[in-house]
Parts: C-alpha cells; structure tokens; sequence
C-alpha cells in the first residue's frame, strides 16, 4: 500500500482524534462562528464593508430620535411637577455625588446627548429604595459666546454651576483643545467637593449614558475593600479595545484560564454525554488542544459579548488594573477627587498626552496611589460627535 494511503487510512479515519480535531476546528471556525458572528460590531468575523455604513447610520437615527424625545421630555416638564420630587437643592454630605460635565456642541447639537444622561439619571436615582441613590450636580463648562442651551434647560430640575465672571476671566488664557478640557474638569471636580462634600464622587461626560444597573454596581463597588485604597476606579473601557489580544497581563491570565475551564469542563463531560463520538480523554495533549480551541473561541467570537454575561449580579462585575484610555465615567472613592484635581493641575495636557493618559501615568508612578477598571462598561458612550475634536462628515461605529 502507497505510504499516503497508510497515512490517510491511520490517521484520517474518524476514530482518530487527529481527523476529530481537524473537523471540528474546520467546522468551528470557517463554518459556525462566521455565520453565528458575522453581524456582531466586535467579533472578528464581522464583515465591515457589508454592515457597518448601516449600522453606523441606524445608531445615529437611534440617538437622533432619543434626544429628540429628552428634549421633548424637558420641555415638558412643569418646573411645579418636578419641583414636588425633586428640588435644586443638593444634599450636605451625600454618600454619591454624580457631576455631570458638560459643554455646549457645535456639531451634533440636536442629538441633546444631555438631555439624554439627565433623564436617564432621573429615571434610576429612585432604584435605590427610600433614599435617592445620589446627588445630581450639572457642571457647565461652556465659555464661548454661545449659551449651553440644553444645561439651561436642565436648571429647574437639577442643580447647575458654572463659573463666575471672575472665573471666566481668569481663565481666557488661549490654550490647546487638551489642556482646555482638562482645566474644565478639574474645576468640576472641585467645585462639587465644595458645594456639598461628598464622601464619594461620580463624574459623567455628557454623553455617559448610566446602563439601569449603574447605582447598584456602584454601592457594590464601594462596599469592596480595594475602593478607598485605589485613586479612582474607571467605569467605562472602549469595546473595541476589550479583545483578549492585548498587552494588559490580567486578560492573559483571563484568557488561558477560561480556555482551562472550558477544555476540563468539555472533556469531564464526554464520558457521560458524547453524541458525535469522540475518542478524546483527559489527557495532557487533548487538554491542550481544547485549551487552544476555547482560546480561539473566545478571542474570535469577541471577549465583549462574554462580558456583557456579567451583568446577572453586581458582584459578578470584574475589577481589574486601570487601562490607559478614556475618562467618561469615572469614580473616585473618598476624597480621592481633590486628589485627582491637584495632580492634573500640575501637568500641561497636549495632544497625545490628554487628561486620560496623564492619570494612568500619575496612578502609576505616585507611591501609594493605584487605579482599577471595572467591566463590563456601567455606561454606554452615546456621543458620536465629540465637543472638543474634529469630526467626521458622518460618524461610524467603528
């Protein structure tokens, strides 16, 4: 017999655990996963060219006619109404101060991205039982000769600072886009600290849109014991960069123990339930191609969607170092916030060294400090137009 036909006839036959193996990998991925994960934004097997123009374009009207219905709901609104379960007046000494910043858009204006985070904000301050889970404080940076329409809209409801003529001259200084945004927050840090002294603070970009669970995994995350040894805690992390394949080591970990769990799991099971007959056992060679095999799974299909099973509970939400990117919703524990306030007051912020990367950098090199992620995300980043950087024509998903 020709040596090819032996081989086939060895290792080909399907009570081989080679030609298994090869099968169901060839099965798996060219076959399952494409047709299961060619739709999802965040699976590498999504085919951009054919989905995500539409996508990017349903999203947009999505938020589109979302803000228009805030805006609708504000204008509404009788100030009598409102003011029976809601005053202006902020809380000495609450447990959870949220500030929201925020600045009036040149681009994007009717999408009301505001007016969208307060109702949201309104609708689930009451989940906490009696007491509000939070004092609300409206932070209005806009300096321009323009007025910040939707935060003066917002005024009879929520409690809105801005700084004084003083302030606003003092701070005409003509600098760049990022030391701009910086010197905002900074001033919005303090000055919810000094309106109401809080024990904890929560700050909110204006297009942070807080997911229904967001106060209840915020107490959670407070009651750990890492809170209040840690400068703050971010609360959002972009999806695309959530990926297995990257250079943060505790998603390595991540990734090879869920591969581990899943390949044990899979072979315990086979001896009991095993439709398709497989030959494989626990043994150090099949374990480490199902380790792999899950790997690729998870990795492939998108670590984003694996997350989102975190959701069921508060405490199942991971905590982890900080990554570089991003300060939408941020929350620092204690008075970490003044903190915060007088380290960015003593870096300059240039393009490529943005507020962001200043304070994984400052948490990584002050003795003492540290900095943690939370995931999956606690808000949804609902602003495709940005108020401090240039913008496409149309904005995609990607």
């Amino acid at each position: 017999m020709p040596r090819w036909k032996a081989f086939f006839s060895q290792y080909l036959r399907w009570s081989s655990t080679v030609t298994q193996a090869l099968v169901l990998t060839i099965i798996t991925f060219c076959v399952v996963l494409p047709l299961c994960c060619h739709q999802l934004l965040y699976s590498y097997f999504f085919i951009r060219s054919m989905y995500l123009d539409s996508m990017s374009e349903e999203v947009l009207q999505e938020s589109l006619t979302q803000g228009q219905d805030a805006l609708r709901f504000w204008q509404s609104a009788s100030t009598a109404a409102v003011a029976s379960s809601r005053s202006t007046d902020v809380t000495q000494h609450p447990e959870l101060l949220v500030t929201v910043v925020t600045a009036r858009r040149n681009e994007g204006r009717d999408f009301h991205y505001l007016l969208q985070v307060m109702r949201q904000l309104s609708s689930i301050l009451g989940s906490c039982g009696e007491r509000r889970c939070a004092e609300v404080l409206v932070c209005d940076v806009e300096s321009g000769p323009k007025e910040n329409q939707d935060a003066h809209l917002l005024e009879p409801h929520f409690r809105v600072v801005r700084r004084s003529p003083q302030e606003q001259q003092a701070n005409r200084e003509r600098v760049n886009t990022f030391e701009r945004e910086k010197r905002d927050y900074v001033f919005c840090l303090r000055k919810g600290w000094e309106l109401v002294k809080p024990k904890n603070v929560v700050v909110l970009e204006d297009d942070a849109l807080p997911r229904h669970d967001f106060f209840a995994v915020v107490k959670n995350l407070l009651s750990r014991r890492f809170a209040f040894h840690t400068l703050y805690i971010k609360l959002y992390h972009p999806e695309r960069l959530q990926r297995y394949w990257n250079p943060e080591p505790y998603r390595i970990l991540e990734w090879v123990g869920l591969g581990l769990v899943g390949a044990t799991a899979l072979l315990l099971t086979f001896p009991y339930w095993n439709p398709c007959s497989f030959s494989f056992t626990l043994s150090a060679s099949h374990l480490l191609f199902f380790i792999l095999y899950f790997m690729a799974v998870a990795e492939l299909l998108g670590r984003h969607y694996l997350l989102e099973l975190r959701r069921l509970s508060p405490q199942l939400y991971a905590v982890s170092p900080a990554t570089e990117c991003c300060t939408p919703a941020m929350l620092y524990p204690g008075n970490a916030s003044l903190r915060v306030a007088e380290y960015l007051d003593g870096s300059f912020c240039i393009k490529g060294n943005a507020k962001d990367m200043v304070l994984y950098h400052l948490a990584r090199t002050i003795p003492g400090e540290s900095s943690h992620s939370v995931e999956p995300n606690l808000i949804t980043h609902i602003g495709a137009y940005s108020s401090v950087r240039a913008n496409p024509r149309r904005p995609k998903l990607l």
